[in-house]
């Protein structure tokens, strides 16, 4: 099922340092809208799913989530790279550096640390299908914002790419809506 090739799925091009960026970041890293909550939510979720197809949609938005999440963390790391530690505690960023020193680690915008309560599991597959709806629309509202607090046009660039992926996501979650509702209309 998994073929990894040593690039990432859009390059990331970072300009400067910028350790506030860095930390708005983690919103998309570690946070309850982020590409880890929405890659694993998926994942989890199509086992509930009652058609193949609808099942295979989960599937591919769940596993590309996971390689958006690898982008997020090198727009991070990139972001951050060759920063002296007192810049980083001065940034806020020094009790993350206390407790991972310069590893990437999955936690909100504010140093909460991701949890498995950020994500949703229903047996029932409309209700999850909505709920992914909504959640993509979160995750690219959270894009726009962090492409407004940006002011380096290679992370810009990144963020769009991004952006318009969650859209992608919201449109096919609505095909597999569809592709489910059609399947339980024929069952009755």
């Amino acid at each position: 099922m998994w073929r990894y090739e040593k690039i990432l799925q859009y390059p990331v091009r970072v300009s400067r340092t910028d350790l506030g960026l860095a930390k708005l970041l983690s919103a998309q890293y570690g946070g309850p809208d982020s590409e880890l909550s929405a890659g694993l939510r998926y994942l989890t979720q199509r086992y509930v799913i009652p058609t193949d197809e609808a099942k295979a949609i989960l599937t591919d938005i769940g596993t590309e989530e996971l390689a958006h999440w690898e982008i997020i963390g090198t727009l991070i790391y990139k972001l951050t790279e060759g920063v002296p530690v007192q810049r980083l505690r001065r940034a806020g960023l020094g009790a993350d550096y206390a407790q991972h020193g310069r590893a990437i680690y999955p936690s909100d915008a504010t140093g909460v640390p991701w949890t498995a309560s950020y994500i949703q599991a229903h047996e029932d597959p409309i209700a999850t299908l909505h709920e992914n709806m909504a959640a993509e629309q979160k995750a690219r509202a959270t894009y726009e914002n962090l492409i407004d607090l940006s002011n380096d046009a290679g992370v810009i660039d990144t963020l769009i790419f991004l952006r318009k992926r969650e859209v992608v996501h919201f449109q096919r979650f609505g095909e597999a809506l569809n592709i489910v509702r059609d399947h339980l209309e024929a069952q009755d």
